[in-house]
């Protein structure tokens, strides 16, 4: 396996590509509430990405995806199809997942919202799972191994008896949207690929409220759980530096610092 470093040059576009992934995320937050369609979210951010951004929503006919984001409701694991019969109400959650392509480099991150008022289950769902993603981030350095990130986060979210999706994974990313490593959300410490500054990686646990086990739609795009219970997702790229880590899709919400 060849995981790719990253030049000086290369990091500073990681960094532009990033901090677009991060303005969407918070520019959508918005325009999420009752009432309002998945296909809506996704005209917004399309028109966002190419006319105020100028650059391109990665996912637009990725291996035949046919909208610029990934709208992933309640029980959808990831890869959602954003549609216009598709309202939100609340209570509702939605994974909104972007990946913004500038200069030749991507910049991918989601987070999951709640829609309104959420249940007490949703939202210490959501918690649980940002907090897997931040345990994952904080043993990224050099040295440290993959199973490092995916034992952090099995740890926490089945601690808290929730369950972790392993179809689907995080991966490294740069000039290539879905390159290597996979970034396993489960695993033990020590081992996998042992990590080195410059490398550009995705982290993105997906943690189910009831069992891991998932299936997909006839779509061939969609995943939900097949217990059909809540799911939620939370995203960052991520960048290895010498001393520990970058979070290179940082927003002002994120409550840990963007660099150890």
């Amino acid at each position: 396996m060849t995981v790719e470093i990253k030049t000086p040059d290369e990091i500073e576009k990681m960094r532009a590509a990033g901090a677009l992934a991060a303005a969407q995320l918070t520019m959508i937050g918005a325009h999420v509430k009752p009432g309002v369609s998945t296909g809506e979210l996704d005209r917004i951010c399309h028109e966002y990405t190419v006319n105020i951004q100028k650059a391109t929503p990665a996912p637009l006919n990725y291996r035949g995806f046919p909208k610029s984001i990934c709208t992933s409701v309640n029980h959808v694991v990831c890869h959602g199809i954003p549609s216009d019969e598709k309202i939100l109400k609340n209570g509702d959650i939605i994974n909104i997942d972007v990946t913004p392509r500038k200069d030749g480099f991507h910049g991918d991150s989601s987070k999951t919202f709640i829609v309104g008022k959420g249940s007490v289950l949703a939202e210490r769902l959501i918690r649980i799972c940002q907090e897997c993603l931040y345990r994952g981030i904080k043993t990224v350095r050099p040295g440290a191994h993959l199973g490092d990130i995916g034992h952090a986060i099995q740890t926490h979210a089945e601690r808290n008896r929730f369950s972790v999706v392993r179809e689907f994974c995080g991966h490294g990313i740069g000039r290539i949207f879905h390159d290597e490593p996979q970034v396993l959300h489960y695993g033990q410490p020590g081992t996998g690929i042992e990590l080195s500054p410059g490398m550009t990686i995705t982290i993105e646990p997906m943690i189910n409220a009831g069992k891991k086990e998932v299936r997909l739609l006839p779509d061939n795009w969609t995943v939900v759980t097949k217990d059909h219970k809540l799911t939620a997702q939370w995203e960052h790229t991520i960048l290895v530096t010498e001393t520990g880590y970058e979070i290179l899709t940082y927003r002002s919400d994120d409550t840990i610092p963007r660099c150890s």
